[in-house]
């Protein structure tokens, strides 16, 4: 079955986006590495990689990236999109084990295989989108009970996460940071393609930045953006970077898909080549 126009559009930047995520997480961590040896490690709490030139090439490469990923959400829905990162682990694996010697045994191999065996999958069943023409339609979601109690349950666990759990078992067990940045993520997907269809929109002269529906999406894009980049830095600085991509991966794409189904009431049952459309 071919992909349509905007799936193909979506599919392509987010291949593109991988790309260079996978590339940053390297880039990333080399120069976490090089300010460790200069101050306080990010690990604990340090912030001199900031003054460090190869961290922000890493960075810079992830702000490509997650530009080309934001554009991908406003042509393809999410369950499309994001499991399709499992190819920033492939790159970030590879990379890792000649750059930063950072071996990956024979269950990585097939780890990363079977992700992206999965992603294959979803792109070549990759539902179809419903129409969406005015960001008011992604509010009237977001606003429903369904979501609005994901949300509060999402904020709630950050916080236990963050004020109990990372201070004690931050250094030694990982799924503390990736939890945080996977938790927070799915609420950032959920406003990245409230944005991207408003820009998207935007440019076909329906303007939908008069709406202030708009701006709160960027406003929680920009906040869950900051916790992210924090935590993952963190996350980064302390563990095995072959380790991290497809833990995190995996975390953040189970949120997402989850959150997308919560917001925009969509269930798909794929059977062969054919789709049907359940709403609740």
């Amino acid at each position: 079955m071919g992909l349509s126009p905007d799936n193909f559009h979506g599919l392509t930047l987010a291949v593109s986006s991988s790309i260079f995520i996978g590339a940053s997480f390297i880039m990333k961590k080399k120069g976490l590495i090089k300010a460790g040896t200069k101050g306080i490690r990010a690990g604990s709490g340090g912030y001199t990689y900031l003054y460090e030139p190869l961290w922000w090439v890493g960075m810079i490469s992830m702000i490509v990236g997650e530009i080309a990923n934001f554009a991908a959400y406003a042509f393809a829905p999410a369950i499309l999109v994001t499991p399709l990162g499992a190819l920033s682990i492939i790159v970030s694996a590879v990379l890792a084990h000649f750059v930063l010697e950072e071996k990956l045994h024979v269950f990585g191999v097939l780890g990363c295989a079977l992700c992206v065996v999965g992603s294959i999958n979803i792109v070549l069943h990759a539902p179809q989108e419903k129409p969406i023409h005015s960001v008011k339609q992604v509010w009237q979601h977001a606003t429903q009970p369904g979501f609005i109690v994901y949300t509060f349950l999402v904020l709630i666990v950050v916080a236990v996460l963050i004020f109990r759990y990372v201070p004690r078992y931050g250094h030694t067990h990982m799924v503390v940071y990736v939890g945080i940045c996977s938790l927070m993520g799915s609420l950032t997907v959920m406003s990245v393609k409230a944005v991207g269809i408003a820009l998207k929109l935007t440019f076909s002269e329906m303007n939908q930045f008069k709406y202030f529906e708009t701006w709160v999406f960027v406003l929680v894009v920009t906040v869950c953006c900051v916790f992210q980049l924090n935590y993952l830095n963190k996350a980064l600085d302390t563990f095995n970077t072959a380790i991290i991509a497809p833990v995190y991966y995996v975390m953040f794409t189970i949120f997402t898909i989850l959150a997308s189904v919560i917001l925009f009431k969509v269930i798909y049952y794929m059977t062969g080549s054919h789709k049907v459309e359940h709403r609740l």
